[in-house]
């Protein structure tokens, strides 16, 4: 079992309260808001942590640049892909890769 898959099936044994608290220490390690894809509009938004939460809602359809493979979120959960504002979780982009047999780059 991979390290991601591992740490997500920790969280689905967490109680609410826990997750939630296991949300924020990641919150607190994100570089997010720091990336020149990040929008002013992402900031306002409070939108961050797109490894897990899933891509932008409204505000980031554009890529720039991507500090996905420099942020600390990525080691603490082993994480492949990058891009998560505009392509989805780590878990979207897992699924997708299995389903089409390619990685997007």
């Amino acid at each position: 079992m991979t390290k991601f898959k591992e740490k997500i099936e920790a969280m689905k044994k967490m109680s609410d309260e826990e997750r939630a608290a296991a949300m924020e220490n990641l919150k607190s390690m994100c570089i997010c808001p720091t990336c020149p894809t990040h929008t002013e509009c992402a900031k306002n938004a409070n939108e961050k942590v797109f490894c897990m939460m899933g891509k932008s809602f409204m505000c980031i359809n554009f890529e720039k640049e991507c500090l996905c493979p420099q942020c600390p979120v990525r080691g603490e959960l082993g994480l492949n892909n990058m891009f998560f504002c505009t392509r989805g979780s780590e878990k979207a982009q897992r699924y997708e890769h299995t389903i089409w047999g390619a990685e997007m780059k």
